[in-house]
C-alpha cells in the first residue's frame, strides 16, 4: 500500500484519496488582473487535476505559460464566445472573476450594467454545460451578481442555492490582516468572521467574534470597521487608475476555492463566509459563516451573538442590500 501511495504513482494516489483531488476547475475571466494570479495559485494546487481557462482575449498565451509549471494540473485555454461551452464541459467548480475593474471615483455599483451582462451570459453557459458545478462569483457588484446568477439558473430549472457562492473572502482576509497588525498577532492565526454583503456599509466585520479574542476602544473599533469596509477603495486610490485589488483578491478567491474542494473531498469542519441565498435575515441573500460539505453548503452557521455596535451595522446594511438584490433580479427579469 505504501508503494501505491508513493510519489511514483501520483494518479493512483489521487484516485485512492478521492475524485475531487482530480477536480476540473474553470476560471472565467482568466486573462485579467485577478484571473491570471488566481489561475497561477490554482495551478499550484494538488487538488486541481484540470484547469480550464476562458476569456475573450489572450487565453491561449496564459494557458501556455501556466502549462510549463511542474505541477500536475493539465491546463487548457479557450478564447471567445464560440469556445465558452467547451471550456465548461465537465467542470466541478467554476470561478468567475470576469468583468471590468473599478477605477478611482467608482463604486462597485457603477460596474453594474457591464458586469451584470457578463455574469448573466456566463451563468447561462454554466447552466447549460455544468449545472451541478459549484459556482464561485467574484465579479462585482457581488451583492447583485449572485441574485443574477441565481435567477439565470432558475430559468433553466437547475438552481441549487447550496452551490452558488458570492466570494466575500477578501473582506475576511483584510479583517484578519488589519486586526493582526493592530494587535501584533500572527495574521495566519487570526479569524474574523465578516457578514452581510460585499460593498461599503454592507461589509460587517464581527470583531466581537474574532479568534483569538480581541478588544478595541470604541473609536478604534469604529475606525477599524470603516477601514475594512473601504479597503477596496484604499487599493483603487493607491493604484491611481491602474486597477483595483487583484493580487489580494486572487489570493482570497483561491483560498475559497480550495476550501470548497477540500469539503467536496470529504474534509470535515471546513467553514468559510460567503454571500448566499439565506433565511438568516430579512434579506434573500446574506453572507454568514457556512459549514461546507460534499454538496456545497451543509449548514448555515448564522450570525452568532452580535454586539450592540454590530447589530446597528446589520440594521444599517439591510436597506442597501435589499436594493442591490432587487436590482439583480430585475435585470434578469428584463433580459431579452
Amino acid at each position: 500500500f505504501y508503494s501505491l501511495m508513493s510519489r511514483e504513482s501520483p494518479t493512483l494516489k489521487y484516485w485512492l484519496l478521492g475524485k475531487w483531488n482530480n477536480a476540473k476547475v474553470a476560471v472565467l475571466g482568466a486573462s485579467g488582473g485577478i484571473g491570471q494570479p488566481l489561475s497561477l495559485l490554482l495551478k499550484n494546487s494538488p487538488l486541481v487535476g484540470e484547469l480550464s481557462l476562458f476569456d475573450i482575449a489572450h487565453t491561449p498565451g496564459v494557458a501556455a505559460d501556466l502549462s510549463h509549471i511542474e505541477t500536475r494540473a493539465h491546463v487548457t485555454g479557450y478564447m471567445g464566445p464560440d469556445q465558452l461551452n467547451a471550456a465548461l464541459k465537465g467542470c466541478d467548480v467554476v470561478v468567475i472573476p470576469a468583468g471590468v475593474p473599478r477605477k478611482p471615483g467608482m463604486t462597485r455599483d457603477d460596474l453594474f450594467n457591464t458586469n451584470a451582462t457578463i455574469v448573466a451570459t456566463l451563468a447561462d453557459a454554466v447552466a447549460r454545460n455544468c449545472p451541478e458545478a459549484m459556482i464561485c462569483i467574484i465579479a462585482n457588484p457581488v451583492n447583485s451578481t449572485i441574485p443574477i446568477t441565481s435567477e439565470v439558473m432558475k430559468k433553466y430549472g437547475v438552481y441549487n442555492p447550496n452551490r452558488v457562492f458570492g466570494v466575500t473572502t477578501l473582506d475576511i482576509v483584510r479583517a484578519n490582516a488589519f486586526v493582526a497588525e493592530l494587535k501584533g498577532l500572527d495574521p495566519a492565526r487570526v479569524n474574523v468572521p465578516v457578514i452581510g454583503g460585499h460593498a461599503g456599509k454592507t461589509i460587517i466585520p464581527l470583531i466581537s467574534q474574532a479568534t483569538p479574542k480581541v478588544e478595541f476602544p470604541a473609536d478604534q473599533l469604529s475606525a477599524l470597521t470603516a477601514r475594512i469596509q473601504d479597503a477596496g477603495t484604499e487599493v483603487v486610490k493607491a493604484k491611481a487608475g491602474a486597477g483595483s485589488a487583484t493580487l489580494s483578491m486572487a489570493y482570497a478567491g483561491a483560498r475559497f476555492t480550495f476550501s470548497v474542494l477540500d469539503a467536496m473531498n470529504g474534509k470535515e469542519g471546513v467553514v468559510e463566509c460567503a454571500y448566499v441565498r439565506s433565511e438568516e435575515t430579512e434579506c434573500k441573500y446574506f453572507s454568514t459563516p457556512l459549514l461546507l460539505g460534499k454538496h456545497g453548503i451543509e449548514k448555515n452557521l448564522g450570525l452568532g451573538k452580535l454586539s450592540a455596535f454590530e447589530e446597528n451595522l446589520v440594521a444599517d446594511a439591510i436597506g442597501e442590500l435589499k436594493g442591490s438584490i432587487k436590482k439583480g433580479e430585475d435585470f434578469v427579469a428584463n433580459m431579452k
